[in-house]
């Protein structure tokens, strides 16, 4: 999802590294944007008014990973390996360690033949390895794009047409539908020039998506659209016509949306399960790696799993609807001792900043932190807390906790001389289900994230993210 800039920085930290004064701008502008991506989530979530569901994985087996070993047990509390009291880390009785071979692994499908790049052991503090290329996987490096110290959203280049005109798309597994501008002088970014590709096709029924505020509009088409070595031929897209001015501000262009294509309002499957569908890919999983702070690092890897992007085991939960990437989330917590149980359908969003939960779990979330208190001259959902406040924050989904890095939660201070800071977890407020929680980047920095479509679940393995510092 994209929001317009905000005129001043998000937040940012001062050269002792203590964070700065916090700028409610885009999270306000966010939370408008949320009510539009999400205002189907209730039917959609309830069986209602879906998409027929053309199960693109035939064919393929659930992901395996031999030497970053999947987790089974439950009630496995993920704890710090990183030398950070209050980060992430990925320890559990039951983690099976990886080896110090060097090497490829395949899987069991025969579609499955290079799934993972090459695997090397990971040290916390070693630095990464070259990744090689195979085929049936495309990595599609990412661009962090930040206001101040703050990771606002993530992008990186799809070509389209016979020319292979490249543009840059949003990546976000909270939405299902590829659009970008089309012969748009009106827009904010660059514009398929369709006129240049002999394989353009404007099918002339009516597309638009809303997100608050914002609203792209234009009609559906098709072309050939490509990442790598990977493509899809008439794949369906919104050529958009006409853009809201919350978008004119922008680096992207347009926006790929990776959740399941139920709830596509093209009603067209989306580009990975095309090329699931068309049998290109080693695997029917895709993963994400979202950097924190850094420009460049950041990427999709198509049919892959990039071993020098985790450090960690990698563990499941179900996914228990096929609509967005969504899991039960059990607990939120504070700190070890101190928690709450929640019992949301938490949906794993890439397009979305921050954390999101219903008013009521978050005043109780907040009421276990003591000194909190509701922060309304920034609006209706935000919460302060004491800045020295020791937190170790988990979200439990399928019985496993997962760290969120108090760095991420840290919003900035309520004002220059405060002691008191704006808290990461911010309720969603009228207009939401009220068992509805949306878990964006501010958790994801902190996990490598593996979207397994025939294993119908979501894997996390700790991201290299927590290394420590050289």
């Amino acid at each position: 999802m994209k929001i317009k800039r905000p005129a001043s920085q998000y937040f940012s930290r001062n050269a002792g590294g203590q964070p700065g004064v916090f700028d409610p701008t885009y999270a306000t502008a966010e939370i408008k944007g949320l009510l539009g991506k999400y205002a189907q989530a209730e039917q959609f979530l309830s069986g209602v008014g879906l998409n027929p569901d053309t199960y693109p994985e035939k064919g393929y087996a659930p992901f395996t990973h031999p030497l970053v070993g999947a987790l089974n047990s439950t009630n496995a509390t993920i704890t710090n390996t990183a030398g950070h009291a209050n980060a992430t880390g990925a320890t559990t009785p039951n983690a099976t360690s990886a080896s110090n071979t060097t090497g490829n692994v395949t899987l069991a499908s025969s579609h499955s033949q290079f799934f993972l790049l090459p695997f090397v052991e990971k040290n916390m503090n070693q630095p990464p390895q070259p990744v090689v290329q195979f085929p049936g996987t495309a990595q599609m490096p990412l661009t962090d794009d930040m206001d101040g110290n703050m990771d606002i959203l993530y992008y990186g280049d799809l070509a389209f047409g016979s020319q292979s005109q490249t543009l840059t798309v949003d990546i976000d597994t909270g939405s299902a539908d590829l659009w970008v501008p089309v012969n748009c002088r009106s827009c904010g970014g660059d514009a398929f020039r369709a006129s240049n590709s002999d394989t353009y096709r404007n099918l002339g029924q009516r597309f638009s998506v809303s997100y608050g505020a914002g609203r792209v509009s234009g009609t559906l088409a098709q072309d050939t659209v490509s990442v790598g070595s990977l493509s899809v031929v008439q794949q369906t897209f919104g050529a958009v016509k006409s853009e809201s001015e919350d978008f004119y501000d922008e680096p992207s262009d347009g926006l790929l949306g990776l959740a399941f294509g139920s709830i596509a309002q093209s009603k067209r499957p989306t580009f990975f399960e095309n090329l699931m569908t068309s049998k290109q890919l080693a695997s029917g999983a895709f993963a994400v790696h979202l950097q924190r702070g850094q420009v460049d690092g950041s990427e999709v890897c198509f049919g892959c799993f990039d071993t020098t992007k985790a450090v960690g085991p990698i563990t499941w939960s179900p996914v228990v609807s096929r609509t967005y990437w969504s899991l039960e989330l059990g607990f939120l917590s504070t700190t070890q001792w101190k928690g709450i149980p929640v019992n949301l359908t938490a949906a794993i969003d890439t397009g979305t900043t921050l954390i999101y939960v219903p008013d009521d779990v978050a005043s109780q979330f907040y009421a276990l932190i003591p000194g909190s208190m509701v922060a309304m001259q920034y609006g209706p959902g935000f919460y302060s807390y004491p800045c020295d406040t020791t937190l170790a924050i988990t979200l439990t989904f399928g019985g496993r906790a997962y760290g969120v890095d108090p760095v991420d939660f840290n919003l900035g201070r309520t004002s220059a001389d405060s002691s008191d800071c704006v808290g990461g977890v911010l309720a969603l407020g009228e207009g939401f289900p009220d068992n509805l929680a949306i878990i964006g980047d501010e958790f994801l920095k902190s996990w490598y994230s593996i979207y397994d479509y025939p294993g119908n679940r979501v894997g996390f393995a700790l991201s290299v993210n927590n290394r420590d510092p050289p």
